[in-house]
């Protein structure tokens, strides 16, 4: 870093590889899934990229899928992940374990209000105000712990975007608008001292 230049903290939030109940539309939620076969090469493939970021922290998400997708970055850069529930994905109450359709003739009240965006659309499905708060805090406590680094975090779709959503200040009328991340892909967020948090790429694959 030259001389003057502001230290540039960046945070990647990477997203598991592809799971049979993400090919089978099934929510998964909290469940623990593993990622398959497809999930694996994908995580050996954006490991290679990611690598090239000499991140100095990665912490994932405790459930298996992204423990798994870890696995071929920490064989590539030798760091030890740590794991936080907090990287979790959304828990959706009653819908677990179930498919989309199974949702939607069950559920009728809560889906077609989860369809309308409502953060809290009920059946016990948490909050996304409370999914945005744990997410943030921990992209925010990462960055305090490698100031001028990069810090990797391993976590599921829906935390991504709406942790990403609540540590920008997006107006909850814009969320529709955002595309979900896809397997595999990451969010690169930046923060500088200048400017605060900003999105430097968002859904990025190998």
């Amino acid at each position: 870093m030259e001389r003057g230049q502001e230290s540039i903290t960046r945070v990647l939030l990477w997203r598991h590889g592809n799971t049979d109940w993400n090919a089978a539309q099934r929510v998964q939620g909290q469940l623990d899934v593993p990622v398959n076969d497809r999930g694996r090469a994908q995580a050996q493939a954006a490991a290679a990229v990611l690598a090239r970021g000499e991140a100095q922290l990665m912490i994932t998400s405790d459930l298996s899928r992204c423990v798994m997708t870890a696995a071929p970055l920490v064989e590539l850069t030798g760091l030890t992940p740590e794991r936080d529930a907090r990287l979790r994905e959304r828990h959706f109450g009653s819908w677990q374990g179930l498919t989309t359709p199974e949702v939607r003739e069950r559920f009728p009240e809560s889906y077609a209000r989860w369809r309308a965006a409502d953060p809290d659309p009920g059946d016990g499905i948490e909050s996304l105000p409370d999914l945005g708060k744990r997410v943030s805090e921990t992209i925010r406590q990462a960055a305090e712990r490698v100031p001028g680094g990069t810090a990797i975090l391993v976590s599921h779709g829906g935390a991504i975007k709406y942790g990403v959503a609540a540590l920008l200040g997006w107006p909850e009328e814009m969320l529709p608008t955002v595309a979900p991340v896809q397997n595999c892909h990451w969010v690169d967020l930046i923060l500088q001292p200048s400017y605060g948090w900003r999105v430097s790429a968002y859904n990025v694959g190998a």
